[in-house]
């Protein structure tokens, strides 16, 4: 009879062990699972990723005809290409020749395209300088910079620009889109201010602080 008790007893001490250490077990790992949330709430939200911060860019070295693109190798604005181009007067002169084969050459049908204060001819603070995002408004393709002025197979009149390879849109050198191609909108122009001659800021207005 005592041989039996003591091994009701030792079963019975068996099991308290091992709900004991099922009941911890289960309990961490609920504690892990309820501090997945609070571990994220620190994380920054995709939202916050996504906003990013202005850009300050130095183009000083940016002569005219070319084109400074912030891209994967330098920092980008709200994940997108930033291109910023110093126009020749050449095709300055070029722009207003263009407007009747333009979809939306005063920049009024879509003026959230640009901010207001690039809502001009040129769609700029300064004329010679042009800073755009450089993502093509059909589907999101990457135009090509035409900036000479020089006939191309697809515009024998070409007067400098962007051409996106992959369906054929043409937008002019203030990144206003031609008629008669997929893409629907002039190409968007970010915010952007200039703290002197040779540095821009992206992603603020001019009555902004950086």
């Amino acid at each position: 009879m005592a041989e039996q008790v003591v091994n009701e007893s030792t079963v019975d001490s068996g099991r308290r062990r091992f709900l004991t250490a099922t009941t911890a077990v289960v309990g961490g790992v609920g504690a892990i699972f309820a501090a997945v949330p609070f571990v994220k709430s620190w994380q920054p939200s995709a939202r916050a990723e996504l906003a990013g911060a202005p850009v300050t860019v130095d183009i000083s070295k940016l002569e005219a005809g070319q084109r400074l693109m912030l891209g994967s190798n330098v920092p980008q604005w709200r994940g997108q290409p930033i291109w910023i181009i110093r126009r020749t007067p050449e095709t300055l002169a070029a722009l207003p020749a263009l407007d009747d084969r333009l979809r939306d050459p005063a920049s009024d049908k879509h003026p959230d395209q640009q901010p207001a204060y690039a809502q001009n001819e040129h769609r700029s603070i300064k004329p010679e300088i042009l800073v755009l995002v450089g993502i093509c408004t059909h589907l999101g393709c990457s135009p090509l910079f035409e900036g000479k002025l020089e006939p191309k197979p697809y515009d024998a009149d070409w007067k400098g620009g962007f051409f996106c390879p992959c369906h054929g849109s043409k937008f002019d050198m203030a990144g206003r889109v031609y008629q008669g191609v997929p893409a629907p909108y002039n190409l968007k122009v970010p915010p952007y201010k200039f703290v002197d001659d040779t540095t821009i800021v992206i992603g603020v207005n001019p009555d902004q602080a950086a």
